[in-house]
């Protein structure tokens, strides 16, 4: 970043406006940008189907929130078709179609529509608006900023649960330039989505061969070279002790990224924040955490503290490798019954199948190197990630102005 954009910048934070640049109330933007509310850009604005009325066997009738992942995309293989016919007029989800999460969590989650999603339609619980022009990923990029989630999280508070509805949409502001430098930004912020798209598929590969991995080392169906002799069919009570967790419960839950201990849970979260806490910390690492009503797991190895009593900890015994266990603890399918607790009374009786210890150990860096590889990716990822708000904060309000 060369120096004058970090004086502009400085200067806008000081509430200064810079030659080249105006207020417009509380915005300062370029002198020829004006400020403008998504009722100003958009047509449009209607609810979807009644989703509970619109069911037809065999079909997926409508996009559900939860079809839009993380990262603002529908997620892969989606196939949402109809045999309605008033639908494909009323409710078809059409190019330039920016869809709006209504209410709940998820309030202010937006996605824009992709030819290649294929057909789509959308129901009451998402808001449908439509961009009449080339460049409305211009539009739908200022629904990824800062700016828009900070008006999320004010407008969607409610007394029950949060939610914005369709003319509170209409009312969200934002910086607006001319159409040929709108496309200039969607051209740049269109090429880091590209990048970003070409590292998780490399992510999504990896991943891919990971799990081929474990489906050939953690069954025995291929050897690794030097091993032959016959594994042994072990239930997992043998394998792990397990350690209650009461001692090492968090008090607080007061977390800060400031503090150094994590709080973990065994469940996708995994880190649920961190705290000051430093007494009864766990240091006996690594370990295997295990949610005693779920049976999901997280191999740790690093001194953390718990938040939950239905967590236990898996030490291992003598004779075995612990990543290779945990891997293998992967591949079980156990359908998970009731609100009950798991361990103790199934889940270690479970089997798997163990070879002599050089081999796990063998296995388990294989499979610990593929993680590294993942890990790598992963944050290569999230570095173009931070890439890309970084533009969006300096271009979708003109700190940095494109050239012709």
């Amino acid at each position: 970043m060369d120096s004058e954009i970090k004086r502009r910048i400085a200067q806008i934070r000081r509430g200064e406006v810079p030659e080249g640049y105006k207020r417009i109330q509380r915005d300062i933007v370029p002198k020829d940008w004006t400020i403008k509310s998504l009722a100003e850009v958009c047509d449009n604005f209607s609810y979807g189907m009644n989703a509970a009325a619109k069911t037809y066997d065999g079909y997926n009738k409508y996009i559900r929130i939860t079809d839009i992942d993380d990262n603002n995309h529908i997620y892969t293989g989606l196939d949402i078709v109809s045999p309605d016919a008033d639908l494909e007029l009323k409710y078809r989800v059409q190019e330039n179609d920016i869809l709006f999460a209504r209410t709940g969590a998820t309030v202010g989650k937006t996605y824009l529509y992709n030819k290649n999603d294929g057909i789509l339609f959308f129901a009451g619980f998402l808001i449908r608006a439509n961009v009449p022009m080339d460049n409305s990923y211009y539009v739908y990029e200022q629904t990824l900023t800062r700016r828009y989630l900070n008006w999320v999280r004010i407008m969607s508070q409610r007394s029950g649960q949060p939610g914005i509805n369709a003319q509170e949409y209409g009312t969200y502001t934002f910086p607006y330039c001319c159409v040929e430098e709108q496309q200039r930004i969607a051209a740049i912020l269109t090429t880091q989505d590209k990048v970003i798209e070409l590292k998780e598929k490399r992510l999504a590969e990896k991943q891919r061969q990971k799990k081929y991995l474990m489906q050939q080392l953690l069954t025995g169906k291929k050897r690794l070279p030097g091993f032959n002799k016959t594994w042994n069919t072990v239930e997992l009570g043998e394998i792990f002790d397990y350690i209650q967790p009461t001692k090492y419960l968090v008090k607080t839950t007061d977390y800060d990224n400031a503090y150094k201990t994590p709080v973990l849970t065994a469940g996708k979260t995994f880190i649920l924040g961190y705290t000051s806490e430093t007494k009864d910390v766990y240091t006996n690492v690594p370990v295997v955490i295990f949610d005693d009503f779920t049976t999901a797991t997280q191999y740790v190895d690093f001194p953390f503290k718990v938040k939950s009593s239905a967590l236990k900890i898996l030490a291992v015994k003598d004779g075995f490798n612990i990543f290779f266990a945990y891997e293998a603890m992967q591949l079980i399918r156990f359908a998970v019954g009731g609100h009950e607790r798991h361990w103790i009374s199934q889940y270690s009786c479970l089997t798997v199948d163990v070879p002599e210890i050089g081999e796990q150990t063998a296995i388990a860096q294989v499979l610990s190197t593929a993680d590294r590889e993942i890990s790598l990716l992963r944050q290569g990822i999230e570095q173009e990630k931070q890439k890309k708000k970084a533009l969006m904060q300096l271009l979708l309000t003109g700190i940095v102005r494109t050239t012709a």
